[in-house]
């Protein structure tokens, strides 16, 4: 029982702190999702929202720990450690939402729309010289999917007719499956499936519309280019990350070992080390470069407009949007590092249909190879 109350404790208290951050993160003029001017950043009603969201925030993860610890000393499984971690971040998701719509009503009432001229900026060289990928910081994945693929062609004519379920980042040993070609290299087909999503999300990423802010256009666009190099670097690491992974769960299955602390630590250390590794880069530089230094020339830029106010296509907190009128498909959200499609775009539908069609035909199985009778 000590390991799982270890493990509810320091999944709430990463979940709370995780959760204290999300309002740093957005840039200085959308606090919880809502546009204002870069005067009114440091309004005394942002700042009270800021404070309130942070005091709630933890008064909630102090309830999940008073809930949870005494089930499980009375006997709690494992899922009451999942169910308290779903519930902690759908309190906190209503937290932050509480604070938005309040942050909008302030803005309303006091009539901080009208105070300035609104416009947009846009910067046309972001379509004739875009943010490139960089393509060398995808070799560590690759060359850990090549050696997780080595590794279970060495490994399958030594196999045993069946195997524990592969479960991901993990292995249910208490479930066996037939050795087939799909059950023993399942690691290596997650691995390659991670790996050309990442590919192909960074690149639609890099052709985004950029986030730009009328008021300061020169600086902010030099710093989004900047932050969407750094993002593209990040997220090639985090295919390594992931497929170390996945790596470490193939090892656990084609040597047929009971599951234990050890593998777990192994398993997620990488995942780990690359929420880390973002949580550090995105605190560094902060929503779209915003926290990135001022070059000479940009310390004092100001274009006498404000970015146009456009609160009623975004939904919940910064983070849907919706505007029938926008040709764009995908674009930057208002929390963190973080993307959204446009709803009100017919394309943004189709797109969705098809990755819930490709996840329900993952969920059904509908591929099934024949049983290995013997090695290649």
């Amino acid at each position: 029982m000590t390991p799982l109350i270890a493990a509810d404790v320091t999944a709430i208290v990463l979940v709370t702190c995780l959760m204290l951050a999300v309002p740093a993160m957005p840039g200085p003029t959308t606090p919880f999702g809502v546009r204002v001017s870069h005067a009114r950043a440091g309004d005394p009603a942002v700042i009270a929202q800021r404070r309130v969201y942070a005091r709630l925030a933890l008064a909630v993860g102090a309830c999940a720990v008073a809930v949870s610890l005494p089930l499980l000393v009375r006997g709690g499984s494992a899922s009451v450690v999942g169910a308290t971690v779903t519930a902690l971040v759908v309190a906190d998701l209503l937290l932050y939402w509480r604070s938005a719509r309040r942050l909008r009503a302030a803005k309303l009432a006091g009539g901080w729309r009208d105070e300035q001229r609104q416009g947009v900026t846009v910067d046309t060289t972001f379509r004739t010289d875009p943010v490139r990928l960089p393509w060398s910081w995808a070799l560590p994945g690759a060359a850990t999917l090549l050696l997780t693929a080595g590794l279970g062609w060495w490994r399958y004519g030594d196999l045993p007719a069946t195997l524990p379920r592969f479960s991901g980042y993990g292995v249910d040993a208490a479930r066996r499956e037939p050795v087939t070609v799909l059950t023993a290299f399942a690691p290596v087909m997650y691995q390659l499936a991670v790996t050309l999503l990442i590919l192909a999300v960074t690149l639609l990423l890099l052709r985004a519309r950029p986030d730009l802010d009328a008021a300061r256009p020169v600086g902010s666009a030099r710093r989004y280019r900047v932050y969407l190099g750094g993002m593209a670097r990040l997220s090639l690491l985090g295919v390594a990350c992931l497929n170390l992974g996945l790596l470490a769960s193939a090892l656990q299955l084609w040597t047929v070992v009971a599951p234990s602390t050890l593998w777990t630590v192994v398993t997620h250390l990488p995942s780990v080390s690359l929420l880390v590794a973002w949580l550090v880069w995105e605190s560094r530089v902060g929503h779209a470069g915003h926290r990135l230094p001022a070059l000479p020339g940009e310390e004092d830029e100001d274009s006498g407009v404000t970015q146009r106010d456009d609160d009623r296509h975004w939904f919940l907190a910064g983070t849907v949007y919706v505007n029938r009128r926008d040709p764009a498909i995908l674009l930057h959200a208002r929390i963190g590092a973080s993307w959204t499609v446009n709803l009100g775009h017919p394309v943004a539908w189709v797109l969705l249909a098809v990755l819930a069609g490709a996840g329900l035909l993952a969920t059904l199985g509908v591929i099934d190879l024949p049983v290995r009778q013997s090695g290649f």
